[in-house]
């Protein structure tokens, strides 16, 4: 099995050289990757000293990522990381198909040629991380293929909503969609790929109907993915 690599600011193509830039992108990446669990406390003072900033400057970067949902603040407490919960999984399961059908269907109005080169090459690094069995890729670029149809939409309503659930969605994929155990996952995980190269197809030939139908197909896959991860069918034991 191929191990994961690591995703750091550091090993990004485009990595940021203005330090808030840095750590902005790098908190980012450490939330959704789990490498920051879920409830953990962000360490102001650590930060501005690994990073080498000012605290004014954190405490900015802090309340932004508060607005987009990354972490939690709170008054006299230090800030954490979202949590998630049962509820949360709920919600999300319950609003993501909405969110990402509407998207998907007003990208396949809107989208430019430019905006199908950036998705196709996007799709082309999840293709890779998918045959290289490389789980923090996966799910990194599942991400970032669902944002760039969010830009694509161009609907400034939407993209609040979509970005909410992106955070979640990796976070349940680091969590929830490890590497394949049977190889009818990994023929689900190959499908993934065949319905990502559909939607761009759908999107480029500006079929909006057929837009929202895969993407739905898709959000039913990962709902099958994760459910055979909390309830995996049970041992044969031999009773005396």
């Amino acid at each position: 099995m191929a191990k994961a690599k690591t995703m750091t600011a550091s090993t990004t193509d485009e990595a940021p050289t203005d330090r808030k830039a840095l750590l902005d992108q790098t908190l980012r990446r450490r939330i959704v990757s789990m490498e920051l669990a879920p409830g953990a406390v962000l360490d102001e003072v650590s930060l501005s000293e690994e990073f080498g900033l000012s605290r004014p400057p954190v405490r900015e970067l802090m309340r932004q990522l508060a607005a987009e949902g990354y972490i939690e603040l709170e008054p006299n407490r230090p800030a954490r990381v979202a949590a998630m919960s049962y509820e949360s999984l709920r919600n999300f399961f319950l609003a993501a198909p909405l969110v990402y059908v509407a998207t998907t269907q007003l990208a396949a109005e809107h989208a430019t040629a430019a905006d199908i080169v950036r998705l196709r090459a996007i799709q082309a690094r999840f293709r890779q991380a998918i045959d290289e069995n490389n789980l923090v890729d996966r799910v990194f670029y599942n991400d970032q293929f669902h944002h760039e149809i969010g830009v694509a939409a161009r609907n400034p309503y939407l993209m609040p909503s979509l970005r909410r659930l992106l955070i979640d969605h990796a976070r349940l994929g680091m969590t929830f969609y490890r590497a394949p155990t049977s190889s009818d996952l990994q023929e689900r995980l190959q499908t993934a790929v065949v319905q990502h190269d559909q939607i761009i197809d759908a999107i480029e030939r500006r079929d909006t109907v057929a837009a929202g139908e895969i993407v739905r197909a898709h959000m039913d896959l990962s709902r099958r993915n994760m459910a055979e991860f909390v309830a995996p069918q049970g041992l044969d034991v031999a009773l005396a």
